[in-house]
């Protein structure tokens, strides 16, 4: 596996998480979940990863998506987390917590000694 496959593997993981994240708030449709996401410095993820993540997710029962009238033109489909997608956003919650802060505490260790 290349360099690319294992970052494109962990950027999906994480995706997948922060969508739970988002989508937890409150229902999003495609297009204002990748706005969204951009706000935090996801703008150059392509939408050709966003949809089919979320029709993975809509596989596994982590989220519901619901076609709904729009105001600002044609039905949007916009998504919800199911009991299962509250579960697996509070495991990534948890994992990411643990994986970050070492990360964190072995950069700043390292760092401390240059």
């Amino acid at each position: 596996m290349s360099k690319a496959d294992v970052s494109s593997q962990m950027l999906k993981g994480i995706l997948q998480g922060c969508l739970l994240i988002l989508i937890s708030d409150q229902p999003y449709y495609g297009y204002a979940i990748s706005q969204e996401l951009s706000k935090y410095g996801f703008a150059n993820v392509p939408k050709g990863t966003i949809y089919p993540l979320l029709m993975n997710m809509e596989k596994k029962g982590l989220i519901i998506g619901k076609t709904q009238p729009s105001k600002e033109g044609p039905q949007r489909k916009y998504y919800y987390v199911t009991d299962a997608g509250n579960q697996a956003r509070q495991h990534f919650l948890t994992q990411w917590k643990s994986l970050s802060t070492g990360v964190n505490d072995l950069i700043n260790e390292r760092r401390h000694r240059q």
